[in-house]
């Protein structure tokens, strides 16, 4: 699914963007017994329901001609929210020195499956999060990392 999500963010990036948005992530997921397109934009001062609108409509027939979804879909045009998923590396870039709760695969070498810290760097290999102390985290057994909003 990784390749049709890059096909993805390259066919809709640029309309997006002459839109005035950005493209923060493209996400193709089945749940349940449907499959579900999702397309991630920001801007500044954040994004509404006409927003999303607006995008829908730009992208779904650039979307439908390019063909590259066999299965019948949803689209959804939506905003990463407040607590954002960090799934790329340019997530983690700009999140750095910003609390993070990371959720693991399974138990680690400290028998835990969850931390909640600063994040203080990242390679191919693990991200650096800064509880009381700085632990290292294999990237393959993150099952999701986000931002965490404190209210």
């Amino acid at each position: 699914m990784a390749k049709i999500e890059e096909k993805i963010e390259q066919l809709v990036k640029d309309p997006i963007e002459k839109l005035g948005y950005s493209l923060y992530d493209v996400e193709y997921v089945k749940e349940g017994p449907e499959y579900y397109l999702r397309i991630y934009i920001d801007k500044e001062s954040g994004i509404d329901l006409n927003d999303c609108e607006k995008v829908s409509n730009e992208i779904n027939e650039i979307v439908d001609k390019a063909d590259y979804i066999k299965e019948q879909y949803y689209l959804e045009v939506s905003s990463p929210g407040i607590e954002r998923k960090l799934r790329k590396d340019k997530h983690l870039e700009q999140n750095i020195s910003k609390n993070v709760e990371t959720k693991l695969f399974k138990k680690d070498n400290n028998g835990k499956k969850e931390y909640t810290g600063k994040l203080k760097a990242f390679n191919q290999e693990e991200i650096i999060i800064e509880t009381n102390k700085e632990i290292a985290i294999e990237r393959k057994n993150i099952a999701q990392i986000k931002t965490i909003y404190e209210w």
